[in-house]
């Protein structure tokens, strides 16, 4: 049986390397933070393999994500000038391959979907290939690597003056450490803030939230219900960045004793529904960076709350269809 650790050694492995590069990147008057930054997200990927299995201490790793906050909340973690393609040559690059470009791309979710339909369901002597819920997510780690081989394949036939050098490994390893740079200490918000729904579920914020809920909650009202769920998972979402971290907590408070028990709404549809009122609170709050400020960087946008300002005009009729159709269809 194959597990997802590996995707997990994986990614930490390339954290540590873009530790290394960024140490010795001159250029980066911030480089020996960012070094430590890297190096100790690279640490905790690795390290929490035993942490799970109980064979190390979990304390040690609880240091590393305070640490890394600090050096992330004071101002350590700097970008540099990492020796990679210029503008002018993967403008040229893309007009000389057009859009066969995209082909790595879109290798990624190809796999994924092979190991989720497929791979999933192949047992070998009687025991399955892949452990219970990791294939996505091992479709999407062995995606990843087709995808950077299918890269080197297709642009080895590129002139060595639109690459800047010879096509080696290195290269996807010096290009992702730019970007990685580019994103800066929001690549692990995603997790910082699901994280932060868990801890809020286990301090018991949604039964406080509950409690708070009956009193303004006329009784019986299920349109107050199905509206403040459904708004309530938007402002969370909007406060804490993340519909995931906002779910357990309005779940906990509304959806499942209100919606589900009181009224007895189907639990699919009501939970879907209200996940995807989350998303509406996503599209416009700069704290889900990964949605709103990363592409902005990416793509360097000179407006960095770009994509929020051109998303804001579907957030209102969006979050109203999902209120109606969590009333009309859920109960």
């Amino acid at each position: 049986m194959i597990s997802a650790e590996w995707l997990y050694w994986l990614c930490g492995a390339l954290f540590l390397i873009a530790a290394v590069m960024v140490g010795r990147d001159a250029d980066n008057p911030k480089r020996i933070g960012s070094a430590v930054f890297w190096a100790l997200l690279g640490f905790a990927f690795c390290y929490s393999t035993f942490v799970v299995s109980k064979t190390a201490p979990a304390w040690l790793l609880g240091i590393v994500v305070i640490a890394t906050a600090c050096l992330a909340g004071f101002g350590a973690v700097g970008k540099g000038t990492l020796r990679t393609t210029v503008e002018k040559q993967r403008e040229a690059l893309a007009e000389r391959f057009g859009a066969r470009i995209f082909i790595p791309v879109l290798v990624i979710p190809l796999v994924a979907v092979l190991f989720a339909t497929v791979l999933a369901k192949l047992t070998i002597g009687g025991k399955p290939l892949l452990a219970q819920g990791t294939a996505t997510l091992a479709g999407l780690g062995v995606g990843s690597l087709v995808a950077v081989v299918t890269g080197l394949v297709l642009l080895r036939s590129a002139p060595l003056a639109l690459t800047g050098g010879p096509l080696t490994p290195a290269v996807p390893l010096r290009e992702g450490t730019r970007l990685l740079q580019d994103i800066g200490w929001a690549v692990v918000l995603p997790q910082m803030l699901a994280i932060l729904g868990l801890l809020f579920d286990q301090a018991g914020v949604g039964k406080a939230v509950g409690a708070v809920t009956k009193q303004v909650l006329p009784d019986g009202s299920l349109l107050g219900a199905v509206l403040l769920y459904c708004v309530g998972m938007a402002a969370f979402t909007i406060v804490m960045g993340n519909a995931f971290a906002a779910f357990p907590v309005m779940t906990a408070a509304i959806g499942w004793p209100v919606l589900v028990q009181q009224f007895g709404g189907n639990p699919a549809l009501v939970f879907a529904v209200g996940m995807l009122s989350g998303f509406c609170g996503t599209l416009c709050t700069p704290m889900a960076a990964n949605f709103n400020i990363v592409p902005a960087v990416l793509l360097e946008m000179r407006d960095q709350y770009g994509p929020i300002k051109a998303q804001l005009p579907t957030v209102a009729p969006l979050l109203v269809c999902n209120i109606a159709i969590m009333y009309f269809l859920a109960f």
